[in-house]
């Protein structure tokens, strides 16, 4: 099955751009209740799938032994913007294992905070790896590696972190991963389908806080995420908004080239979808899209307007154009 158009631009009573996509809705069985386009088409989950990499801190028991905050399981999901409030915390969780920023594999990034960037450009300081926005997941990673005494090249794939998050990524998607790529921040990314994706975040929302090792791991993540949405992504980012807009009641994240997915304890549903152009500002406005679908966010509330159907302004703040639901999706 093709990829269907999702999200239409509209300027001046023409159709300007459209992005195409899949996306998929399952239930607590793992079951596909809706789909657009393709459920069996494979991608890269990229940072959408970082509670699944930190599936294994929490079930090896390293998260216990180390004595892991809630905002430190957080971090381990994040896709941070680097400013202080993410960058100093993973400081100190490095201090605390007696490492440093030199034991990260993750590589060094600007910072997205406009803070912390003026901060860097001003002092003539170059960003360092602790900047990078995957920079609390390779914290879980080295903390992990430390529990189970392995190596330091955390990242390569037959490193036993790196087998661990295979094993539980193949269980939660309830598939055997296909491959992997190098993601940007050097970890592999396994490749699974959307209704695999969307199988692991039911999983994470029909946990039971009182079930098995994994459920209880599980619960523990997402639960970390709605706390601490500022963490997990920053602020005026999609995901904290989301968060935030929904009472802590859903958690959502985002990954590179357009993919995104929410866990919805409430419902007992799990949502994945990806942007086929790869276009951040579609795969924003399609979680939404489906998330008010489903109940879960207001129609009508601000985070909505701003991320699906508030008109499009231009640098004078005129009304230019708007962004619309192409027909036959989540309408």
């Amino acid at each position: 099955m093709a990829a269907i158009p999702m999200i239409e631009l509209w300027r001046g009573g023409m159709l300007e751009s459209v992005h195409a996509g899949h996306a998929v809705i399952c239930d607590e069985k793992g079951e596909v209740i809706e789909a657009w386009g393709d459920p069996a088409a494979v991608i890269f989950p990229r940072s959408s799938c970082k509670m699944i990499q930190a599936l294994p801190l929490l079930e090896s028991g390293a998260a216990d032994r180390f004595g892991l905050s809630e905002a430190q399981l957080a971090l381990a999901c994040a896709s941070h913007n680097g400013a202080h409030i993410h960058t100093d915390a993973v400081g100190r969780w490095l201090s605390g294992l007696g490492l440093g920023e030199a034991d990260l594999r993750c590589g060094p990034q600007m910072p997205d905070d406009a803070e912390a960037l003026k901060e860097l450009i001003c002092s003539g300081t170059a960003p360092c790896q602790i900047h990078n926005n995957c920079s609390g997941k390779h914290a879980g990673f080295l903390t992990l590696a430390r529990h189970l005494g392995a190596g330091p090249e955390y990242v390569e794939p037959d490193h036993p972190v790196q087998q661990a998050v295979r094993a539980g990524f193949e269980a939660v998607t309830g598939e055997a991963s296909p491959g992997f790529g190098f993601d940007g921040c050097s970890a592999p990314n396994f490749a699974t389908s959307l209704a695999g994706l969307a199988r692991a975040m039911a999983g994470f929302a029909a946990a039971d806080p009182d079930g098995s090792l994994r459920e209880r791991a599980q619960v523990r993540l997402w639960r970390a995420m709605v706390a601490h949405p500022e963490l997990v992504a920053g602020e005026d980012r999609a995901c904290t908004l989301l968060m935030r807009a929904m009472g802590g009641r859903v958690a959502v994240k985002t990954g590179a080239e357009a993919v995104f997915v929410a866990i919805l304890p409430a419902l007992k549903r799990g949502i994945a979808l990806k942007i086929l152009d790869g276009g951040t500002r579609a795969s924003e406005a399609a979680i939404t899209a489906l998330l008010v679908r489903i109940g879960a966010l207001e129609a009508g509330h601000p985070v909505a307007g701003r991320l699906l159907s508030d008109p499009v302004l231009n640098r004078r703040g005129a009304a230019v154009g708007e962004m619309r639901l192409s027909p036959g999706f989540a309408g």
